[in-house]
């Protein structure tokens, strides 16, 4: 079964360097979002890997067969890597029906009648639209034409499937629905699913894996939980997750062996690492990461502060909270509001806040907030 290996893979645009000696292993059977802001190179690594782009220095591998060698001059052609490629806007032929959109790869690989047809009416069954086999794509919803799209794209029965942000035409509801549709869906294929987006929401519910790009360097590649909880850096802690991590500018000084006085504009924390022992030296400057669903607002906890504004949306709370010198963010989950201006005390309950070096902004321990 096909795993995606990628060796100092870069690509160069003149002078502008779009992918930056890019390593990483996608495994079989893996869903791998390429996640990171626009201009980072994850639709440039997509294209890559399937053989739309040429890099410029590297070595890609599927299946332990070289498709790309810029040493060797290896450039095996898209149509034999044994890929599937999903557009942004569909692209299905607005003068067939559902059917005829879905069998045409078949017909040009002149596969027998009776094989096109059970293999489409597989295919309309698993993306639950065989009612529209014989409609066109002007009388379908964005969400009915994805489907259609999906459809045609597994016909072939690749096993690796690149889908380049498939979602961002559809409204609120349909990406959710869809989402889970496409998780089923890797489910039921056994296929392996490289996915572009810049959306963290979908990266973190779809993925196995994230490969998050900034500026064509890879800055971490690991499960959504891990990158979420565990970030290598301040930039990954600050683009994955929605409320954004607070952030805090603190200086330390060690306590003992086992825990770090840090102290910022009169807050003051006992921080105890949990993932690794750190030596501090006094008044070293660091950045201290809190997720906002690790601030408790409750009458236990320590700092005081008052409520600068509330925005409830039935299940959750997102409260910002102001204190003498910091602005932090908290989400309150459950059917809960507060008053403007409202006294209140929080305290902290998790053991995932991360303490970041203040120069290199790289991650020097995770641990929990006394």
């Amino acid at each position: 079964m096909p795993e995606i290996r990628l060796q100092n893979i870069t690509k160069r645009f003149g002078k502008s360097v779009a992918v930056d000696n890019l390593s990483l292993v996608i495994r079989d059977r893996e869903f791998v979002t390429l996640l990171g802001p626009s201009g980072c190179g994850k639709t440039t690594t997509l294209r890559m890997i399937a053989g739309l782009e040429t890099p410029t220095d590297g070595e890609i591998y599927i299946d332990d067969t070289c498709v790309f060698s810029a040493e060797h001059g290896i450039d095996i052609s898209p149509d034999k890597r044994n890929v599937g490629f999903l557009f942004q806007n569909y692209a299905l032929w607005p003068h067939m029906t559902v059917y005829k959109n879905i069998s045409f790869g078949l017909e040009n690989l002149k596969w027998e009648h009776a094989r096109i047809t059970a293999r489409v009416d597989e295919l309309l069954s698993m993306l639950r639209i065989s009612e529209l086999r014989d409609r066109y794509p002007a009388e379908l919803s964005g969400g009915q034409q994805q489907r259609v799209a999906i459809a045609r794209t597994l016909a072939t029965g690749p096993k690796i499937l690149f889908m380049d942000e498939p979602l961002s035409n559809l409204d609120a509801k349909l990406r959710m629905d869809m989402r889970a549709e496409l998780k089923r869906l890797h489910v039921e294929t056994d296929s392996t699913f490289v996915y572009v987006t810049h959306d963290q929401l979908e990266a973190m519910t779809l993925s196995t894996k994230i490969c998050l790009l900034q500026e064509g360097v890879l800055q971490q590649f690991a499960p959504p939980l891990e990158t979420y909880h565990n970030p290598s850096n301040y930039f990954v802690a600050d683009f994955v997750g929605s409320p954004n991590i607070n952030m805090l500018e603190v200086t330390g000084e060690n306590v003992n062996l086992d825990e770090v006085r840090l102290t910022s504009n009169g807050l003051r924390f006992l921080f105890v690492p949990t993932s690794s022992s750190i030596t501090v030296q006094e008044g070293q400057e660091f950045l201290l990461g809190i997720r906002p669903e690790d601030i408790v607002i409750s009458p236990e906890g320590n700092i005081e502060g008052s409520i600068y504004s509330t925005l409830p949306s039935g299940m959750e709370t997102i409260v910002k909270i102001q204190t003498e010198n910091h602005l932090l963010t908290s989400v309150v989950f459950g059917g809960v509001d507060f008053s403007m201006g409202e006294a209140v005390r929080i305290g902290f309950k998790s053991e995932h806040n991360v303490l970041f070096d203040r120069k290199s902004e790289r991650n020097l321990a995770t641990g929990k907030l006394l």
